[in-house]
């Protein structure tokens, strides 16, 4: 009988606000070395910016059949790095079916590449520019008589930042406590209560976390905030707090998905994708959502004046992913056959569970915005209105790495879990 560990996945929150004056994209003073080491770790990354993609969708698409019609929001990126990590410790097959569930050809890319390539991609993205609060990381709770060995510990924090701890499993209640304090502290307060109704058997937990806070570009005014009706589906209507603002926004209409795009940059390097689809059409944009199509997007935007609604909401998803990742693949190390011998050097080990917790708020936060700002004058003409009153999708990158930190499928902005 395989020892079993838990291993959680958690994303704390999306904080969208707008305060404060805004701040240039780009890097100011940095000497040309950091330039160059800047380059370097890009050049890294990009290598993962594919298959990062395609497992981001096909992770979607397996959690929009096991919730229909419900709000979804995760961070593919979270997942993937944790999975990376736990690959360090797993040997043959486990480690085959993790690196290939995560959906790295490993005929085209090294086991070292990935690694090196997500270490970096880590290092990015903790250090992102100007006007954005991104911090990720990982940690991994061990009972006291469970020796990881020492390469994989010093592996695991040079390149995942790994934080390690003793844990009394064996008194589930203070491990708890121990472990959701940690999340609670290092998402500042986003995340609490990750675990619960702990196993006594648990040997090892393992969390990765990332906390995003940022702010728009164009920040909407809270006073053009007003309540206005969304259309959860044909029988049932919300009152909502709805954003407005009239300006110059990315747009692009979709023909053959049928949907409306909307790209709002946050300051600094992170970029949301708002998707619209038309009534009745949102299935089919779930089924058909790849990696490709965002990219379609992207180079077919155009700048337009629009009047814009967009929902002020929160919301929060808490999944059990066990069994999501078993359909993609990733098989063996859930079950006796795992072999993790790469962790304390025995192959009696195995993952019994993995919670991924994500959430996200979306408000026009900070009256003070303004202040420093110039006014964008308009000129009264009737321009199109696009009102996020109906189930969207909002997507979540990073410029600087092409990543896909979160995805999220606004059903009800009403219901925040």
């Amino acid at each position: 009988m395989k020892t079993t560990f838990y291993m959680s996945l958690l994303l704390a929150g999306l904080h969208a606000v707008a305060h404060g004056q805004l701040l240039p994209s780009h890097h100011n003073g940095h000497d040309t070395n950091e330039h160059i080491h800047h380059a370097h770790e890009a050049v890294a990354c990009l290598k993962l910016v594919p298959n990062n993609a395609d497992f981001a969708f096909q992770f979607f698409k397996e959690i929009t059949l096991e919730a229909p019609n419900k709000n979804i929001f995760f961070s593919p990126v979270s997942i993937s790095t944790a999975f990376a990590m736990l690959a360090l410790g797993a040997r043959s097959t486990t480690q085959t079916q993790i690196l290939e569930g995560l959906t790295f050809n490993l005929t085209e890319i090294q086991e070292k590449e990935i690694q090196e390539g997500f270490h970096n991609l880590i290092h990015m993205l903790s250090h992102p520019e100007g006007g954005v609060q991104l911090n990720m990381g990982n940690a991994i709770f061990l009972t006291e008589k469970l020796k990881p060995l020492k390469k994989f510990l010093d592996d695991a924090k040079a390149l995942y930042q790994l934080e390690a701890f003793t844990t009394d499993f064996n008194n589930p209640m203070e491990a708890e406590k121990q472990i959701n304090d940690y999340i609670e502290r290092k998402t500042h307060g986003k995340i609490a209560d990750l675990v619960k109704d702990m196993d006594p058997q648990t040997v090892m937990l393992l969390a990765t976390f990332v906390f995003f806070k940022g702010s728009w570009e164009k920040p909407f005014k809270p006073e053009h905030t007003e309540e206005r009706e969304f259309f959860v589906d044909p029988e049932m209507t919300v009152k909502v707090p709805m954003m407005h603002q009239t300006g110059r926004f990315d747009l692009y209409f979709d023909e053959e998905l049928s949907c409306t795009v909307v790209r709002l940059h946050y300051n600094g390097s992170a970029t949301a994708f708002l998707v619209l689809p038309a009534k009745g059409k949102m299935k089919q944009l779930e089924e058909t959502l790849v990696k490709e199509t965002v990219q379609e997007w992207s180079e077919h935007l155009f700048q337009s004046l629009v009047s814009l609604y967009f929902p002020k909401f929160s919301i929060s998803g808490s999944y059990e992913i066990t069994n999501t990742l078993s359909k993609m693949g990733i098989v063996d190390v859930f079950t006796d056959q795992a072999d993790l011998s790469g962790i304390t050097g025995t192959p009696d080990l195995k993952v019994s569970k993995v919670v991924h917790k994500a959430a996200l708020d979306v408000d026009e936060r900070g009256t003070e915005a303004a202040a420093g700002t110039a006014a964008e004058i308009l000129t009264l003409s009737i321009h199109p209105t696009i009102e996020f009153n109906r189930p969207f999708l909002m997507l979540i990158f990073d410029r600087d790495t092409n990543s896909t930190l979160f995805i999220g499928k606004i059903v009800n902005p009403t219901i925040s879990s």
